[in-house]
């Protein structure tokens, strides 16, 4: 915004004039295009739904052969959408001789979605996308990161997104900030019928017209992609339906217009069309259009399975052709499909980047089988429901990520999915707990940590104590990027009173740790006293099952997994926790080799250290103590253990490897994160050695 577009009025106070970083409309028709009527008659070239699903199609195995996974479903579900609503807002803004984001503001509320946004672009050239640009999908050296991020790609996104329901209350900020101007910019937000469950979805579907009414809000249109599915199955068979939620629209304030086929593209046209209009003639009254979709659109083996082909239904490259073929229903695909297609089967199972989960973390010491963390949970919580405990399992959503899932397939009596609402599946739980049972809540580390942390924080205040499974921990939820990250949840957590922060790294460990947190909230609530709450971190990958025959997992404890001190005249304590465990074992062999002594300690338990088993450990290597965490350097593992140690008056030669004040990005594995972040096993072994050269 330039300061010669702030209308003056009796404005006393102007804002910062802000320059955008969105890329300018585009300056060519879209390459793959299909035409479209305008509701005053004229044609206008739109991207072609069909070319939207290839690309995101071929950009998905690009990704997939990189060991990285990624989303079909959702994109596949708004192409059309998408398609009609980016041609009328560069259409309408060139005809009124705008920048486009002078007209419109865009905010993309399903961030699973946001590869068929990047199809887009790169489809009418903009933002420096083309073709070619979009076979770097979700790799390191790419911009185009799984979810929306703008702060890598500032050309492309004006506001993050990824967790569901974020986005909306950021677009009515815009569109605050905009009323208060008497700018007449239209906000414009898409939002997914999973997204609209979650709970700042619903405060801001409250307030926009609420606050709309007094004259408060710009235009605002919502989209909403109503395709009953969410990551783990549909919605009304899995949790309720969401459409008395939509019904409730037009009580609330909203001018609601019902799209019943989503994926007719001329219908979509004139629907946002008539939708733009009807939203800036009269602001006070913001306009949904409740659209009917299907997830996995253009496929029928996607759209009958039981997610949608939430994630990419392909395994291999020799696959793409035929579903590439479906997708266009016998018309010729293009040939710059084909040849993308012929360079990926070729390229199969030679891509150097690959690192499936079963090749990188799992095989390194290649002693032990190899397992998800998450097999441990569920072994954990089935034996212990097995045993009479009233174990119960609430989910939003993402049991099936979190290893939850077989709890709730072997006792569905005793599961319940709440929808996509983190903050309401724990709030829930306390009343089960309030009530006699023992809550198991589960989810992404990153969403527990963030959403979680007030209710959790009641949990506690309330006496009303749960269990927590919150799963892909740090870098390990690689390919989605900075929003998935969870970097921050050791300082989050860490300081709420009663709870007890545990980081669990082989599955062997989860089913002793998560087994003894159970048993260890029965016993109490039978002797009248009030259970901690317990939250279990963990990652996403394959890990051995162990790391060695004497381990004696205990919670509370840490754990010795590797003593390597014969012989050495210099030596050193490293302390890792969760997934950087098996990085720490290679780094002590890198050590080794270099002459220098260690011992490499779990310390599973991050706010209430075992500070008997630390202080043993830096007495044989004469104090000096390095550690490292894939989580940020303030308030993590390392701040809270050293901290605790000096407060014990144990001396220390200490030096920390951790994230340092920045966000994370999208990469095909965690390992190459820890490589860009210094926490691999090379960068643990050479600051081990200067941490002994001071």
């Amino acid at each position: 915004m330039s300061e010669s577009q702030i209308p003056m009025g009796d404005q006393s106070v102007l804002p910062i004039p802000m320059k955008s970083k969105l890329a300018d409309g585009p300056l060519n028709a879209p390459q793959f295009s299909v035409p479209v009527q305008t509701n005053t008659g004229e044609v206008l070239s739109v991207t072609d739904p069909r070319a939207n699903r290839a690309m995101v199609a071929l950009m998905d195995m690009n990704a997939l052969q990189g060991g990285a996974a990624s989303h079909f479903g959702g994109p596949s579900a708004f192409a059309e959408l998408m398609s009609a609503l980016h041609g009328v807002m560069f259409s309408r803004a060139q005809k009124n001789k705008q920048k486009w984001y002078d007209a419109f503001h865009f905010i993309n509320d399903a961030g699973h979605c946001e590869n068929g946004l990047y199809a887009i672009k790169a489809n009418y050239r903009m933002a420096g996308l083309s073709l070619e640009s979009l076979k770097g999908f979700r790799s390191m050296d790419s911009a185009l990161t799984g979810h929306g991020e703008a702060h890598l790609f500032p050309e492309g996104v004006l506001v993050s997104n990824g967790p569901l329901g974020s986005g909306l209350p950021q677009a009515q900020g815009l569109a605050i900030a905009d009323g208060m101007l008497r700018r007449k910019r239209v906000t414009v937000c898409a939002l997914s019928d999973g997204g609209a469950m979650e709970g700042e979805a619903r405060e801001a579907l409250a307030a926009i017209p609420g606050l709309a009414r007094k004259g408060k809000v710009a235009p605002f249109v919502l989209i909403i992609s109503d395709n009953k599915t969410k990551l783990s199955g549909r919605i009304e068979t899995d949790s309720f339906s969401m459409e008395p939620t939509f019904q409730a629209l037009e009580s609330l304030g909203w001018h609601v217009m019902r799209l019943h086929d989503g994926h007719n593209l001329q219908a979509c046209v004139s629907t946002l069309e008539e939708a733009i209009d009807q939203a800036s003639l009269n602001p006070s009254v913001p306009v949904a259009v409740h659209a009917r979709t299907v997830k996995g659109k253009g496929n029928k083996k996607a759209e009958a399975s039981a997610t949608g082909a939430h994630g990419f239904p392909l395994k291999s490259a020799k696959e793409l052709l035929p579903f590439i073929e479906e997708l266009y229903e016998g018309v010729p695909v293009p040939e710059e499909f084909i040849q993308w297609a012929s360079e990926l089967v070729e390229k199969e199972g030679k891509s150097s980047e690959k690192q499936t989960d079963q090749g990188y973390a799992a095989t390194m010491l290649g002693k032990w089988p190899s397992e998800k963390v998450q097999v441990g949970v569920s072994s954990a919580l089935k034996k212990c429901r097995a045993k009479g405990l009233p174990v119960v399992s609430v989910s939003a959503d993402l049991q099936g990520s979190t290893g939850v899932a077989d709890f709730q397939k072997a006792y569905p009596e005793a599961s319940l999915d709440v929808g996509v609402a983190e903050s309401n599946m724990i709030s829930t739980a306390i009343g089960l707990s309030l009530s006699g049972y023992i809550p198991i809540v589960d989810t992404f580390s990153q969403f527990g940590a963030t959403k979680g942390a007030l209710p959790l924080t009641m949990a506690n205040l309330s006496l009303g104590p749960v269990i927590a499974i919150f799963s892909h921990a740090g870098f390990q939820d690689a390919a989605d990027g900075a929003s998935h990250q969870a970097l921050s949840y050791y300082a989050q957590l860490g300081s709420i009173p009663h709870v007890r922060v545990i980081s669990l790294s082989c599955s062997e460990e989860a089913e002793r740790l998560v087994s003894q947190a159970v048993e260890s909230f029965a016993h109490d609530r039978k002797e009248g006293r009030v259970p901690p709450t317990t939250v279990f971190f963990l990652g996403r990958e394959n890990f051995p099952k162990k790391y060695n025959d004497e381990s004696q997992f205990e919670l509370g404890k840490a754990q010795i997994v590797c003593r390597q001190l014969n012989g050495y005249k210099k030596s050193l304590t490293l302390v890792a926790n969760g997934s950087l465990v098996i990085e720490a074992m290679l780094a002590s062999d890198l050590l080794a080799k270099a002459g220098v002594g260690s011992i490499v300690v779990h310390a599973s338990s991050i706010n209430h250290p075992d500070l008997q088993t630390m202080a043993g450990a830096l007495r044989e290597t004469n104090g000096h103590l390095l550690t490292v965490e894939d989580h940020q350097m303030t308030g993590g593992m390392g701040a809270q253990l050293v901290h605790a140690l000096m407060q014990e008056g144990v001396q220390l030669n200490v030096r920390s490897l951790a994230v340092m004040d920045r966000f994370g990005q999208s990469a095909y594995g965690a390992h190459q994160l820890y490589r860009l972040h210094g926490l691999d096993r090379s960068a643990i072994a050479e600051a081990g050695k200067r941490l002994l050269e001071r």
